[in-house]
This record gives C-alpha cells, structure tokens and sequence, in this order.
C-alpha cells in the first residue's frame, strides 16, 4: 500500500547561487558527507546538490510534514547502489515519523527518483508499505 508521495523541483541555478554565497555553512547543515562527498566529485555539482535537495523535499512531504515538526535535512539522506539508483535513508525524527505511518506487520519502503534538465532538477517519492513475510509453512 502506498503511506506517501512527494515531489519538488529545485532550480540548479539557485542552488548554485547558495553554494557560493554560503558555502560550507550550506552544505553541512543541509547534506550528509556522503551526499557531499558526491556532489563534490561530479562535473555537475550544483545540479547533484539540486537533485538531493529536491529528494529532501520530496521525502519531507511523503511522510505528510513538510520540513516543519522537528524534521531535519539530515534526517533524510540520498545515497547510490553500485548501479547508480538512488536511494533514501532516513534517521532521527524523519524515521520515528516513518515508523508512525506505517501499519503494524508491515515493512516501510522509500522509493526515489531523480532527474534534471538544466536549469531544474525534480525528485519523486513514494512510500510504499509492505506487508512482512512471515515464516512458517505448510505443515
């Protein structure tokens, strides 16, 4: 079943724009390490920014709070697969919301997507619920 879904588009060119008035101030209150160790080793580095910041966004209104109730940009985190699929972690208040929405004997999964097509860059994401699997068999 799906608990959530959420998108945002982000302008490259503004983000661009706050990494070079702000700078390090920016980057470290809004993004992990790990999303800043990869935004930094792109030709694109506003427009990877960009992508994660819409993610953020988009996740914050999937788990229905937008960034207000205690929720942090580090609460929400855009990590890769070695195949280079995006994927959404989420720590601190974002996943005590996150455990909230979903239904007892159920697992919670976060989908995300993201693109860009300069100057915009847009995330989705759904939240979907999946009931556990049990064991047990036919006896």
């Amino acid at each position: 079943m799906i608990l959530g879904i959420g998108t945002d588009l982000a302008n490259i060119e503004r983000i661009a724009r706050t990494l070079e008035r702000f700078g390090d101030r920016f980057r470290t209150r809004v993004f992990t390490d790990i999303e800043q160790r990869k935004a930094e080793a792109r030709a694109d580095t506003a427009g990877t920014y960009a992508k994660r910041w819409a993610a953020k966004e988009a996740c914050s209104k999937a788990l229905g709070t937008g960034l207000r109730m205690g929720i942090a940009w580090k609460d929400m985190a855009v990590s890769n697969l070695p195949t280079g699929q995006p994927v959404m972690q989420v720590t601190g208040w974002a996943a005590e919301r996150l455990a909230e929405m979903t239904p007892p004997g159920h697992s919670a999964i976060i989908h995300v997507t993201l693109t860009d097509d300069h100057p915009w860059a847009q995330a989705f994401v759904v939240i979907e619920a999946r009931p556990d699997i049990t064991g047990g068999g036919a006896g």
